[in-house]
This record gives structure tokens, sequence and C-alpha cells, in this order.
């Protein structure tokens, strides 16, 4: 194997592990999310996770995050803005960065 090989297979590695990386903080995001959602619509325990976990699903309806936005603004209806969503959104995905950081 030449030295450009090399680097192309450690280019494609780093593009794998990044795009792992940002989904998985993404889905933990979207689960941190979820569960301050659930705090504002009194759900607790199971009944808040299972929350969290439909959250997380709705990530997958379309590309970006907006069909998130959308449940969770739609779910909270009145107690939350699509945009104060949006702001919780951004300050959940630095922590679940940083949770992912220290997990690994």
């Amino acid at each position: 194997m030449t030295t450009f090989d090399d680097r192309e297979k450690a280019f494609e590695n780093k593009y794998a592990h990044d795009e792992e990386m940002k989904f998985k903080a993404e889905a933990r995001r979207n689960k941190l999310v979820g569960l301050w959602a659930a705090g504002l619509l009194g759900k607790t325990g199971d009944e808040a996770n299972a929350y969290a976990l439909e959250v997380v699903k709705a990530d997958f309806e379309e590309v970006g995050h907006e069909d998130v936005v959308r449940k969770v603004s739609k779910d909270l209806e009145g107690k939350a803005s699509e945009d104060e969503v949006r702001a919780k959104m951004s300050e959940k995905l630095v922590e679940a960065k940083g949770q992912i950081v220290k997990e690994a």
C-alpha cells in the first residue's frame, strides 16, 4: 500500500468516525430535549423516558432537525415557542457532546 492509499484510508476512517459521533450527539440531544419537554408536560419516570424516545424517533422523519422542532413545539402547545425549542436544542447539543466525550 502506498502512502497515498494510507492517507486516503485514514481520511475515510476519520470521516466515518466523525459522522458516527455527529449521529450519536444529535440522538442524545434529542433525548435530552425530549426529557426537558417531558418535564414541562408534567411527565416523570418511565413516561418521560418514553416521550424522549418519541422525540428521538421523530428526527428520522426528514433530513434536518425541523421535524423534532415541530413535534416538540406542537406537543408543548404554548408552553414553549419554536424559537425556545431551537434554543434548547442548541444548548442540549453542547451538553450531549460533552457527555459523549466523557464516556469515550
